[in-house]
């Protein structure tokens, strides 16, 4: 019986390391935020005099512009690229899994086909047409993808995710007079919300993240995302360690926000998806 009562105890003393030792990293990130250049390569953790000034110098990051420009301009581009992949991947997805068309299979294989090739692939023919249709230094090439179905990833995630919705739902719809679009409105959206927050959420990241694709068409300094602008801290005669810790911690926070506040949908739509049938 002892050992019973103990079990409980044993296991949350070990989550709770195993805790500690995944926030290990986040811990030493703040702290060398707060450090000088100086102390970077110290093994404390905790500065010995913390550096606010790396954050409000590292904010004020030119005369011309502050950092909450380049949060503006990503923000922006977010919103964009979320609202496209999270909408064109829903219907896209629907089609597949709900309409019967000629050579749907066909057209499905080739989707997944295309997860298979790298970006680098396809990154060459995407410039140069962007080029030639002089989008150079916009947004428009780093959103205008995700308004065509948002990735194969995202379509394949949702048609599995409609396949296991029922089909005499459908039907008991049409019997009401619902015409396609209205099935897809009214039954499809709100039961596939769970992998819809799933789809953006990682729309989110992905682009976020992406700055091999932000280096690429981006060439404003007015323009640049936060992915550019962090790297605006290194040359190559001095890297500021302290405000570029400083700027990247902060740069997490809005997708730390996102992932908490959607995480219920989030693990949800992970945890279903795949499963019904």
């Amino acid at each position: 019986m002892k050992s019973l009562n103990r079990s409980p105890v044993t296991r949350h003393l070990l989550l709770i390391v195993f805790s500690l030792l995944m926030l290990y990293p986040v811990i030493w990130w703040i702290g060398a935020s707060l450090k000088t250049t100086a102390e970077m390569s110290s093994p404390s953790i905790w500065p010995s005099k913390p550096i606010w000034e790396n954050y409000t110098k590292g904010w004020q990051f030119s005369p011309e512009f502050t950092f909450g420009r380049f949060f503006g301009n990503t923000l922006m581009m977010e919103f964009w690229n979320v609202l496209g992949g999270v909408l064109t991947s829903a219907i896209v997805a629907y089609g597949f899994a709900r309409l019967n068309f000629k050579f749907r299979g066909v057209f499905f294989s080739i989707l997944l086909l295309t997860m298979m090739l790298p970006g680098q692939v396809t990154i060459v023919p995407q410039y140069i047409l962007y080029n030639k249709l002089h989008l150079m230094d916009s947004y428009i090439p780093l959103i205008l993808p995700h308004f065509f179905g948002g990735g194969a990833f995202f379509i394949f995630l949702l048609v599995q995710f409609i396949r296991g919705i029922p089909r005499e739902l459908d039907e008991a719809a049409k019997i009401d007079g619902a015409s396609v679009y209205s099935i897809f409105y009214r039954i499809v959206l709100p039961l596939i919300k769970p992998s819809l927050v799933t789809v953006a959420i990682f729309t989110f990241l992905w682009s976020w993240d992406d700055f091999f694709a932000q280096v690429l068409y981006l060439n404003s300094v007015s323009k640049f995302t936060v992915s550019l602008a962090l790297r605006m801290y290194v040359d190559q005669f001095e890297i500021q360690w302290g405000r570029l810790l400083a700027m990247s911690l902060l740069s997490v926070v809005p997708s730390t926000i996102l992932f908490f506040i959607a995480q219920k949908h989030f693990v949800e739509g992970i945890a279903t998806t795949g499963l019904k049938g």
